[in-house]
């Protein structure tokens, strides 16, 4: 998978890309995440990158000419949908995730401000996607929420390529949620693990999983 991000802020992915599962993942060429900066296109002689919005309103918006530019250059090496992170888009779900990870590639954009003018999503934006009902400070975390949950979707990027299935949410077993879980040691101040998880009888585990989701 190969995402491209254009962000105004790339330096905010740094730590999150340095460790755990997705550095593996980039570590292992599983994935590829190219960043552009915005602010690097903007033809005005300051690099300013926003404007009061016509009509007036509280706040600022991104222009139309560094935002054309960016995604016009972005597609040059990406060939995939331009996902704009949005409060006002459609709500990110694990079976839109799974349906993305079919994708081989992805160009997310994270507006700043007020948002973006509205001719650069008419005129190139594929998909508006929101990940809840709240207004965050720009899209760069949900940027990266969508990173991780697609990414983990991915051939050989989990341990076990396999244990996203068992996941709260997966579209292939039908799930919305969760049974408990416990780990060792098998007594923790006085609390015990149940003894049907301790037993290696798998048929029943699985029973007393199906009977106990939360």
């Amino acid at each position: 998978m190969h995402f491209t991000v254009l962000t105004l802020f790339p330096n905010l992915f740094d730590s999150y890309l340095a460790d755990s599962i997705i550095k593996r993942a980039l570590d292992k060429n599983l994935i590829k995440i190219d960043f552009l900066n915005i602010r690097d296109f903007s033809q005005d002689k300051h690099k300013k990158v926003d404007d009061n919005p016509y009509g007036g309103g509280a706040g600022m918006l991104m222009t139309c000419q560094p935002l054309f530019d960016a995604i016009k250059e972005a597609k040059k090496k990406n060939k995939g949908k331009v996902i704009y992170l949005s409060p006002k888009g459609k709500t990110f779900t694990q079976s839109k995730a799974e349906r993305m990870s079919k994708d081989k590639e992805l160009i997310l954009l994270c507006g700043r401000y007020e948002g973006i003018d509205q001719r650069v999503i008419d005129k190139l934006v594929d998909e508006e996607i929101s990940i809840g009902k709240y207004v965050l400070t720009g899209g760069e975390l949900p940027a990266m929420i969508l990173i991780d949950t697609i990414s983990r979707l991915l051939p050989n990027v989990l341990g076990n390529e396999y244990s996203h299935e068992e996941e709260s949410f997966s579209k292939i077993l039908n799930r919305k949620k969760e049974y408990p879980h416990y780990t060792k040691p098998e007594i923790y101040e006085g609390l015990k693990a149940p003894e049907v998880l301790l037993s290696g009888h798998h048929k029943k585990i699985k029973e007393w999983r199906k009977k106990t989701l939360l």
